[in-house]
């Protein structure tokens, strides 16, 4: 399969966020989505990553994005992460892996020699016209929000 780039339309999804309701590619036409995929709630790194989009929120809705958030969590899971960390964002559940490989972030990871199969911690900034503006394959936690505002203040 073709590695998604820059400029390849982003790959259609339909998936229940949090609260059950189902959320799909198209209801961000219009607006610039950034699509955030994470490894687990509750989890040191994917809690400072989403908390930064939280505290940034505000910052990026304003320039015409909406954020979502995406891991192979379930619906509880992320009800409970959504609402221990005040997240006023979608948290897509993606239990059948099927946004991890369309998107092709489901990859081998290896931790202390132990090889298993997870989410690469993965942005994509997609257009008011559903094509991949951006990928950010090297996320910093803690600047998640800035390195997708920088990338549109560089022009």
């Amino acid at each position: 399969m073709k590695q998604l780039e820059v400029g390849d339309q982003a790959p259609s999804f339909k998936a229940k966020n949090q609260t059950g309701d189902l959320i799909t590619l198209d209801d961000f036409r219009g607006k610039k989505l950034v699509l955030y995929f994470y490894p687990k709630d509750n989890t040191p790194g994917c809690t400072t990553e989403s908390c930064n989009f939280r505290d940034n929120y505000e910052s990026l809705t304003t320039k015409g994005f909406e954020v979502v958030g995406v891991s192979v969590d379930g619906e509880a899971s992320h009800k409970r992460f959504a609402d221990k960390h005040n997240l006023p964002f979608n948290l897509l559940v993606d239990d059948e892996k099927k946004m991890v490989e369309d998107y092709q972030v489901w990859v081998e990871k290896n931790l202390y020699g132990r090889k298993y199969m997870g989410t690469a911690r993965t942005t994509f900034v997609i257009n008011e016209e559903g094509t991949i503006e951006h990928i950010i394959k090297k996320v910093k936690n803690k600047e998640a929000s800035q390195q997708i505002l920088d990338l549109y203040e560089q022009g």
